[in-house]
């Protein structure tokens, strides 16, 4: 059975694992990091490499997969070792350290843990019209634009990631339409504005009720409140409904868990001891689910874990600029 020893295991290779690694090694600690995911990225790879962010410090807009590459640049100077493909399903805490077991049966000892795996596990939520459709014209994110130049698409929600997709696909598309149940968005509200201001149609208070097409969609229904329903032609729909997160194993860890997220106070400690966690999957009073929130929770945890680990060092070691 694969065994690793290491200052520091990071479960979650995400923005905020990779930043962590990178900080990990600017205080001098071996780290090890593992994700689920076959890459580097987290959910940024896996469900939106090509959709600009605009919420990480010193980049006005940046591609996904542009910051992930960026992020992997920095954590390889820490030289991490990377066991990807493989989840973390047991975990061990004694008074000198942890010890993760993953499902291939490796095991990793290190002297404290860092949680950033975003959080968890996510099932897409269905579209109730859409049983079968999938792979078929239906999907429930958009890895690549490309698969949609020239094409009729309808995009189903009224959150972050419908609002994002219908700004970054409508200069290739032929047309555009976005449909939500309700008449209020979850969605930042520049985005809205620049979705209003474009050429995509927005019908609200609306459903799709049907796909038809073989074998792939080519027209769906739409049913608005009171209405009759009415096709329309459509090559293309994308359900982005939101997710469902499991935290997987992680809930049986004794970790204290509120609304599927990982408890944590002012130093990104868990209930555990030598156990920490940073970035989506944490909850604390007044906490922002934002990436550049991550990078600030990754640093907090990895200064106090680096006192828990050597017990002589400083929570502060100094700004990394200083000679």
């Amino acid at each position: 059975m694969p065994h690793h020893d290491t200052d520091l295991a990071i479960i979650g290779a995400g923005p905020a694992g990779l930043f962590a690694a990178y900080y990990a090694g600017f205080r001098g600690l071996r780290v090890a990091v593992v994700d689920s995911l076959p890459e580097l990225g987290g959910q940024v790879t896996a469900m939106y490499p090509e959709k600009q962010i605009l919420d990480v410090a010193g980049f006005p807009s940046i591609k996904g997969r542009d910051l992930v590459d960026g992020l992997v640049e920095q954590a390889n100077t820490a030289d991490p070792e990377y066991l990807l493909d493989r989840t973390a399903s047991a975990l061990t805490c004694t008074d000198d350290d942890v010890t993760i077991t993953l499902d291939d049966d490796t095991t990793v000892t290190a002297k404290a843990l860092l949680i950033t795996a975003g959080i968890g596990k996510f099932s897409p939520r269905p579209l109730p019209a859409g049983d079968g459709w999938l792979g078929r014209g239906m999907e429930f994110f958009v890895p690549s634009f490309a698969p949609y130049a020239g094409k009729d698409i309808v995009i189903v929600g009224g959150g972050d990631s419908a609002f994002d997709w219908a700004v970054n696909l409508e200069p290739i598309a032929r047309s555009i339409a976005l449909v939500h149940r309700r008449d209020g968005f979850r969605a930042h509200e520049r985005t809205v504005q620049q979705v209003r201001d474009s050429s995509v149609e927005i019908i609200t208070k609306a459903q799709v009720t049907g796909l038809f097409g073989e074998p792939t969609v080519s027209e769906i229904e739409i049913t608005v409140d009171g209405e009759e329903p009415v096709r329309r032609p459509a090559q293309a729909v994308v359900a982005a409904l939101g997710f469902v997160a499991d935290l997987g194993p992680l809930q049986r860890w004794g970790i204290e868990v509120q609304k599927r997220h990982v408890v944590v106070d002012a130093s990104m400690r868990t209930s555990l001891p030598r156990v920490f966690a940073a970035g989506d999957i944490t909850e604390y009073p007044g906490k922002v689910r934002l990436i550049a929130v991550g990078f600030g929770e990754a640093a907090t945890a990895v200064n106090n874990a680096a006192v828990v680990i050597d017990p002589t060092a400083h929570v502060f070691p100094g700004h990394s600029s200083e000679a």
